[in-house]
């Protein structure tokens, strides 16, 4: 095992392993619950972390983390029922229409 990164919080650290694993590389989340000791131990040591099972994978799930990182940001009008979405976001959070190319479907 590896360690890929230490996350902020233990929601990213989740969302992150479940990225990985959904692109097919084994990866958990350690010290999930250490947050608890934290003042016992120094801050830094209690912060969750994302570990990969096979340490060969560490070079492609640093390019996935990298990727995640630079999603590109958008702002556009939802055709189908004009509200205004921001973000990397690919569908509008009010009526679920789809973004295909520069419109809405």
């Amino acid at each position: 095992m590896k360690r890929l990164l230490q996350a902020p919080n233990l929601a990213l650290a989740t969302l992150w392993a479940d990225m990985l694993s959904g692109a097919g590389i084994a990866a958990s989340v350690q010290r999930a619950y250490a947050s608890g000791i934290a003042g016992q131990i120094p801050p830094d040591q209690a912060l969750p972390e994302v570990w990969l099972d096979d340490e060969d994978q560490m070079d492609r799930a640093q390019t996935l983390m990298r990727e995640l990182d630079d999603l590109p940001q958008r702002h556009w009008i939802c055709s189908a029922c004009g509200e205004t979405v921001d973000g990397p976001f690919e569908q509008c959070w009010n009526c679920g229409a789809l973004w295909v190319t520069g419109r809405c479907a």
